[in-house]
């Protein structure tokens, strides 16, 4: 779920819906606006936000599991190495095949709408799609880029006409941010741990 403006009497309503309703899938983090309108969303990736609802979910290793001959299909037919593919998963959507962000990424490789439609992604809910989509994505980037795998995940993150424009990592945060998490992920992957 993205981020999502609400009055306090729907905030109440919705906080009974998440305790009586179906188990859902994410934690669910809030903050309240200086205008009082509370916002809701599943990724934490704005300071102000607070965590709202603690959730049960898998851990990465199960995720990692269930999702595993997905990602190694997808490894063969884009010719990339299977962790690179799990450390971005990690990095973007934690293994949450659900997860939307601020900025309207979806699935588990959280691919902008007119990425997955460039990758013939139909449903980037669907974890097939979304790995299929995001690693093959990824592949061209890497191509792209010569096999660097910083340059590749700067342009993954940033876009690579970004990329390019900079001749580099782009001083972005956001994106140097995203680059050391996926790398130190990939090293994490690589060396087997799960």
């Amino acid at each position: 779920m993205s981020a999502v403006k609400i009055t306090c009497a729907a905030a109440v309503y919705i906080t009974l819906l998440l305790f009586v309703g179906s188990p859902v899938s994410a934690d669910i983090y809030r903050y309240i606006d200086k205008d009082g309108t509370w916002h809701f969303t599943n990724i934490n990736a704005d300071k102000r936000y607070r965590l709202f609802v603690r959730t049960s979910r898998k851990t990465p290793a199960a995720f990692i599991t269930e999702y595993g001959h997905i990602i190694k299909q997808a490894s063969r037919r884009f010719e990339m190495d299977t962790s690179l593919i799990k450390a971005v998963i990690k990095a973007e959507s934690d293994f949450n095949h659900r997860a939307v962000s601020h900025k309207g990424a979806q699935g588990l490789m959280q691919l902008m709408p007119n990425t997955a439609n460039a990758m013939d992604v139909g449903n980037p809910f669907n974890p097939e799609e979304n790995i299929f989509g995001g690693a093959r994505y990824l592949s061209l980037l890497l191509k792209r880029f010569n096999n660097n795998k910083r340059l590749a995940l700067a342009a993954y993150n940033a876009g690579p006409e970004k990329v390019e424009a900079y001749q580099g990592i782009p001083p972005i945060a956001e994106t140097k941010a995203f680059v050391k998490k996926v790398i130190g992920y990939y090293r994490h992957y690589s060396a087997g741990a799960e």
